[in-house]
C-alpha cells in the first residue's frame, strides 16, 4: 500500500483525512506534535510524533516510510491569537512548512496537498469568492497561509514540487460512524461551542457582534462538512498522481449561514434551546465570507454532499454525545 505523510493527522481535519485515505487504499502516516492533536485520534495508520521545525526528525520519517505524497494540515489557526501573537504564526506555520517542504524535496517526495484557507482573500463582502479573487489577508493566520502558497509555487519552479492547494472556510460535522470527531482544548469553533452550551458543559454561547451588515446582524460563513472536505483532498491527491500538475481549488457551498441561523438549526436537530449571550465584535472577523467550488466540481468532480446544516450539526451532535480523546 502507498504511504501518504499526513501532518496534523491527530487533529480534527487530519484524522478524518486519514480515515478517507485508508478507505481509498492508502496508508496514512500521521506526523503530529500533539500540541493541539490527540494520539487517540490516530486510528488508521502509523503514528510518528514530531515537530515541523525538527528537520532531522522529518528526514528520519521520510526515510522510514518513503511516502508518495504529503498531505499538510498541521497549523495554528485561531484568528484572535493570530492578531495578538503574529510571530507565533509566522514561526509555526511558515517556518515549519518550509522545513517540511525542504524535507519532502530532499526525499524526492514531489506531490504535495496543502490545506490553505479562504482567509488569504481577506474581506470581500457580498461576492462568492473564486480562485482568482485578490488575496488580501487581514491577519497573520491568513497571511501565513498565503506565504506557504508562495513557497510552494517557488519550489514548483525550482524543484518540480507538484502541489494542490485547497482554500476553504469553516469546517463542521464529524465522521458519521463516530470513529473520529471534533475535539479541541480550548474549543473555539461555533458548532462544538454551541453543543457544549446545549449540553451544559459551558455557561452559554457568546455571539460576537450583532451589528454587522447582514440580515440578522451576525457574521455569515460558508460551512463545509469535514467528510466532504477530506474527500476533496483525496481527489486532489489523485489529481497529482495522474500528473495533472499544480492547481488551486476553493472548497465551499457558495452560500453561507449566519451565526443566528446556525443556532436556529441546532434547536431543530437537538430539540434543545441554545443558551447564548451577545458580546462585542472580535478583532479580525469579517462580515461575510462565502466561497464557491465551481472549479473543484468541474475539474475534480467534487460535490459537498453532506454540507447541509442539518447533517453537519446532526453528525457533530452524535459525536458530541460520546466522543472525546481525554484518556
Amino acid at each position: 500500500m502507498t504511504n501518504i505523510l499526513v501532518t496534523g493527522g491527530a487533529g480534527y481535519i487530519g484524522s478524518h483525512a486519514c480515515k478517507a485515505l485508508a478507505q481509498a487504499g492508502y496508508t496514512p502516516v500521521t506526523y503530529d506534535n500533539l500540541i493541539t492533536g490527540w494520539q487517540d485520534a490516530v486510528k488508521f495508520g502509523p503514528f510518528e510524533q514530531g515537530d515541523l521545525l525538527d528537520r532531522a526528525r522529518l528526514d528520519e520519517v521520510f526515510a522510514k516510510y518513503k511516502p508518495a505524497a504529503v498531505m499538510h494540515f498541521a497549523a495554528l489557526s485561531q484568528v484572535g491569537e493570530a492578531m495578538s501573537e503574529p510571530g507565533k504564526y509566522w514561526t509555526n506555520n511558515v517556518t515549519g512548512s518550509l522545513s517540511l517542504i525542504e524535507a519532502a524535496v530532499a526525499a524526492g517526495c514531489l506531490n504535495f496537498v496543502f490545506s490553505s484557507t479562504c482567509a488569504t482573500y481577506g474581506e470581500h463582502d457580498n461576492v462568492v469568492l473564486d480562485e482568482d479573487t485578490p488575496q488580501e489577508p487581514l491577519n497573520a493566520y491568513g497571511a501565513s497561509k498565503r506565504a506557504i502558497e508562495d513557497i510552494l509555487r517557488d519550489f514548483q519552479a525550482a524543484h518540480e514540487l507538484n502541489h494542490v492547494i485547497f482554500r476553504y472556510f469553516n469546517v463542521a460535522g464529524a465522521d458519521p460512524e463516530g470513529e473520529v470527531g471534533e475535539f479541541h482544548r480550548p474549543e473555539t469553533h461555533l458548532v462544538p461551542l454551541m453543543l457544549d452550551a446545549i449540553d451544559g458543559k459551558r455557561d452559554g454561547l457568546t455571539v460576537f457582534g450583532t451589528d454587522y451588515d447582514t440580515p440578522d446582524g451576525t457574521c455569515i460563513r460558508d460551512y463545509v462538512h469535514v467528510c466532504d472536505l477530506v474527500d476533496a483532498h483525496v481527489l486532489g491527491l489523485n489529481w497529482l498522481e495522474q500528473g495533472k500538475g499544480s492547481r488551486v481549488f476553493n472548497l465551499g457551498t457558495g452560500s453561507g449561514f449566519s451565526v443566528m441561523e446556525v443556532i436556529g438549526h441546532s434547536k431543530s436537530v437537538t430539540n434543545r434551546e441554545v443558551p447564548y449571550s451577545i458580546g462585542p465584535r472580535r478583532a479580525g472577523d469579517c462580515t461575510k465570507l462565502v466561497s464557491g467550488s465551481i472549479r473543484a466540481g468541474d475539474e475534480l468532480g467534487w460535490t459537498p454532499k453532506r454540507s447541509t446544516l442539518e447533517t453537519m450539526i446532526g453528525d457533530a451532535w452524535r459525536w458530541h454525545q460520546n466522543g472525546n480523546y481525554e484518556k
